[in-house]
């Protein structure tokens, strides 16, 4: 899943503030092997600002999973703790 989300939380009683930017995560989850439970894991996109606008956020998602399901980075399976 591909989580697109504000800079900085909305306040109560305020509407969103979307001039500071936009952050974005993504969902991977372990295909159900119809055995209860999916494993599943939050990895947040990498950045040191946020991102100008939502479909900067969607397309840096889509690049940072691939990277991750396809090279991993690392000998590790994603399930395992970093």
């Amino acid at each position: 899943s591909l989580l697109v989300y504000p800079h900085r939380a909305t306040q109560a009683g305020f509407g969103h503030n979307y001039e500071e930017g936009f952050d974005a995560s993504i969902r991977i989850s372990e295909p159900d092997s119809g055995m209860g439970k999916v494993r599943s894991r939050l990895f947040r996109v990498p950045g040191g600002r946020p991102f100008l606008n939502t479909g900067d956020a969607r397309r840096a998602c889509l690049a940072y999973a691939e990277m991750l399901i396809d090279k991993g980075g690392s000998d590790r399976a994603i399930w395992e703790p970093a």
